[in-house]
């Protein structure tokens, strides 16, 4: 397993030794993640990659603390998150996979009562609303209700509804799934200028030009461990490849690294 870190960066979360158990039926035990461990730096896109069912959403959901872990532990600023749940949150963006936007607010509602939530006061809160819907091109809706926007604008609200309280560590599981070509690369452009700004983001996604585009450094993972941990870059030229979706496949179907 290959583990690279970026040189001049900070360390935001460390992820020590997490695994996550569930019991099913027939005293059938499934480990969804099995002793994974990883940090996440300050201002990188950091991306976890694998097939359905390898755990991606599991260590994404534990991460944003909405999933316990069985065993293992979260650390932030070197303490763990779950002694410090409620600053911890302060810092969090989450994103998720299914839109769950309020259908009865328009968009302006959803961000003022999201500001709100993070006790933000309403001058803060009113300067943040303009800021995002001018950044995200959403102004003409704002009086609108989310059930008339077309899937690319309603990723690009959710995104803007994540960022309202400025957090630090931004979650987007699967932010492109299912949206046009260019609906997506516009999506990319936004990520990139939160990581110009500062923010990390933990990206899950399916699509290998996307994590190849944007990741600073990807984790694969394969049946809840990770198989390997690098730069596209790196994993490309370790593999001899010439994208990263060929260095998956190959990652996938085989059991060890290539000698170098």
């Amino acid at each position: 397993m290959l583990l690279y870190r970026l040189s001049g960066f900070l360390m935001l979360i460390q992820i020590q030794k997490v695994t996550k158990t569930y019991h099913l039926s027939g005293k059938k035990v499934h480990h969804a993640l099995s002793d994974l461990s990883l940090d996440l730096e300050e201002g990188e896109v950091f991306g976890l990659l694998g097939v359905n069912g390898a755990g991606k959403t599991t260590l994404s959901s534990i991460i944003a603390s909405l999933v316990p872990a069985t065993s293992g532990d979260i650390l932030w600023r070197g303490n763990s998150i779950y002694k410090q749940l409620i600053d911890y949150r302060k810092i969090l963006g989450f994103c998720p996979q299914h839109q769950n936007l309020d259908s009865a607010l328009t968009l302006e509602k959803n961000l003022h009562y999201a500001g709100r939530y993070y006790n933000l006061g309403e001058k803060r809160i009113k300067a943040r609303k303009k800021e995002l819907m001018e950044k995200f091109d959403l102004m003409t809706y704002a009086n609108e209700k989310a059930h008339i926007l077309s899937g690319g604008y309603r990723q690009r609200f959710l995104i803007a509804r994540t960022l309202m309280h400025f957090p630090k560590l931004v979650i987007l599981d699967e932010p492109t799934v299912g949206l046009d070509p260019h609906v997506r690369r516009d999506l990319w452009k936004l990520i990139l200028d939160l990581k110009k700004e500062g923010v990390t983001v933990l990206l899950t996604t399916h699509y290998l030009d996307e994590a190849e585009a944007l990741c600073d450094r990807v984790c694969i993972i394969d049946h809840g461990q990770m198989k390997t941990l690098d730069t596209p870059k790196n994993l490309m030229n370790s593999w001899k490849h010439t994208s990263l979706e060929d260095v998956f496949l190959s990652l996938i179907d085989q059991k060890e690294m290539p000698n170098e």
